[in-house]
């Protein structure tokens, strides 16, 4: 097979397809997220810590001179990254649950037994047989 026609079987595949589709939504997913961040939690937290802003919190080891900049630890960017990131596990988390939820659900209801093959149809038939004749 040609390298393009290898490359071809390749990108058409089901399971690729779906990993884009879910790399997408994926990252719509995440800027969903990082709104609900910053724009909604984030600025109560600030509040609940004296009103200072997460990415301004930061320690500065070396103060700008000149042209050369000031050299800071951002642990205020660190720290909103981590409440993304349990936001984010949150989210996913309950999706999960979700679904699997579902797939219970679809896997409790009642189906239909199975129906008898031939030769349980027959051993059944010839049982009966059996039993009337062998009845009194």
């Amino acid at each position: 097979m040609s390298f393009w026609g290898e490359f071809k079987s390749f990108a058409v595949r089901g399971n690729v397809i779906d990993l884009a589709v879910a790399v997408v939504v994926g990252g719509a997913f995440g800027k969903i997220v990082t709104s609900l961040v910053n724009d909604i939690v984030t600025p109560p937290l600030g509040i609940l810590i004296g009103g200072v802003d997460f990415a301004n919190l930061k320690v500065t080891l070396r103060h700008a001179v000149g042209n050369t900049p000031a050299v800071t630890i951002n642990y205020g960017s660190f720290i909103q990254t981590m409440i993304n990131f349990v936001i984010i596990a949150f989210a996913i988390f309950v999706v999960v649950r979700l679904l699997n939820r579902l797939k219970r659900k679809e896997a409790d209801a009642p189906s239909l037994p199975p129906a008898p093959s031939r030769e349980e149809v027959l051993l059944t038939e010839i049982r009966d047989a059996l039993r009337e004749r062998n009845a009194p």
